[in-house]
């Protein structure tokens, strides 16, 4: 079954904003990433290090946001278009049927592949302008 939560984009303040709908709803943060934690072939700048690469803020049993800051290696966000809705599934058949079909008449921001935190992942807009995060994450041994 897939499950479908929201994905923030800042230009630097997505800690700031994460604690903020943290003091509002409580809840915990489960992963906080920063991009100084990237394996070192993305050469990500020093002045950069800080910022946030992921963030998965659980408010409760059913919902979650995500979140991270825009670098310069991918561009500024532009407010408003921030947001992406992130679709997990349970496994890599159905990731790539879903992606796949998603992007039909679109553009692929980030083919689909498998990724350093260990999932097959990929990014696009649909052909309605809508941004979308594909995943199947391979459950750790």
């Amino acid at each position: 079954m897939a499950t479908v939560n929201t994905y923030l984009t800042f230009n630097g303040n997505c800690e700031e904003a994460f604690n903020f709908y943290k003091s509002i709803f409580g809840g915990e943060f489960t992963t906080l990433q920063r991009f100084k934690d990237l394996p070192s072939e993305h050469n990500i700048p020093e002045d950069e290090g800080e910022k946030i690469m992921h963030i998965f803020y659980r408010f409760s049993n059913e919902t979650c946001l995500m979140g991270c800051d825009s670098s310069s290696m991918f561009g500024e966000a532009t407010i408003g278009d921030n947001f992406s809705l992130s679709v997990s599934v349970d496994n890599d058949e159905e990731c790539t049927r879903i992606f796949n079909a998603l992007a039909q008449g679109g553009e692929i921001t980030m083919p689909l592949q498998k990724v350093f935190w260990g999932a097959l992942f990929g990014s696009l807009t649909d052909k309605f302008g809508i941004n979308w995060m594909i995943s199947h994450e391979t459950p750790k041994a």
